[in-house]
């Protein structure tokens, strides 16, 4: 799916509580999944102009989950450690995003080259 506008978000997050909901997932766990996919989808628009997720739905034995995998192709993270510090931004906002987006998920991982783009990998488990 392409994130080109906030509109793009919307239609994402609106898909991702679909398919949450399909697998069973809580609420609160849909509402948790669905607050971190906003956040990374909007720091692909903000930081790098757009970007492109990819949705999987898993199965590991009896448990099912989500993967949520954004792409984009922007300036990077020169310090990851320190973008994932709280509080820490280089843009106009919290510094909420992406440590807190972690916080909300069963599995995070962050993958970033300055000057080539940056991926960002979330899993949320159904109700774990």
């Amino acid at each position: 799916m392409a994130i080109l506008v906030e509109r793009d978000v919307v239609q994402l997050t609106t898909y991702v509580r679909l398919q949450a909901g399909l697998l069973g997932m809580s609420v609160l766990d849909q509402t948790k999944l669905i607050t971190a996919a906003s956040e990374l989808g909007r720091n692909m628009l903000n930081y790098a102009n757009r970007g492109d997720v990819q949705i999987e739905l898993l199965n590991r034995g009896k448990q099912v989950g989500i993967r949520l995998i954004f792409m984009d192709k922007g300036p990077g993270i020169a310090d990851i450690k320190l973008a994932m510090q709280d509080a820490y931004s280089t843009g106009a906002g919290l510094g909420l995003g992406l440590p807190g987006a972690k916080r909300l998920v069963s599995e995070f991982s962050i993958d970033s080259t300055v000057e080539q783009g940056t991926t960002v990998t979330i899993i949320k488990w159904a109700n774990e």
